[in-house]
């Protein structure tokens, strides 16, 4: 989610992936709640955070968004300039109904989505001098 909404909101300011600990299948819940704000994310990719790192990418921001514990394992990478950590819950990890855990990744969704935003405003300006 944090990723398309970078892209969305930055636009063509930031390059922006996303990698996980364990890349598996896209969260249905994930795709279901941006599918209701218009972001399409069904066909993405989940790739390995270790998979950048082993390639030797080099990255200006390295922001994790996940819980506490699991930012602690993941790597450092090579020429950061800046290491952020936004702790945001695992859509995975909601119990209840369908409905119940759509509602709670809604919440996450919307979280994750002002915390780019209020990102994008302070590091990524607009060719118009205003912000994004």
């Amino acid at each position: 989610m944090a990723e398309a909404f970078l892209k969305s909101i930055c636009q063509d300011q930031v390059d922006a992936e996303s990698a996980g600990l364990q890349p598996g299948e896209l969260d249905t819940l994930a795709v279901a709640a941006m599918q209701e704000v218009g972001v399409d994310i069904s066909h993405n990719l989940t790739k390995s955070a270790f998979d950048l790192f082993t390639a030797g990418r080099k990255f200006s921001y390295v922001i994790t968004v996940c819980d506490e514990s699991s930012a602690q394992r993941c790597p450092i990478f090579p020429a950061v300039t800046q290491r952020l950590h936004w702790s945001f819950a695992d859509p995975a990890s909601f119990q209840g109904s369908w409905n119940e855990r759509l509602a709670l990744t809604r919440a996450l969704r919307d979280q994750i989505r002002d915390r780019v935003a209020a990102w994008c405003d302070e590091v990524c300006p607009c060719p118009n001098g205003n912000s994004a």
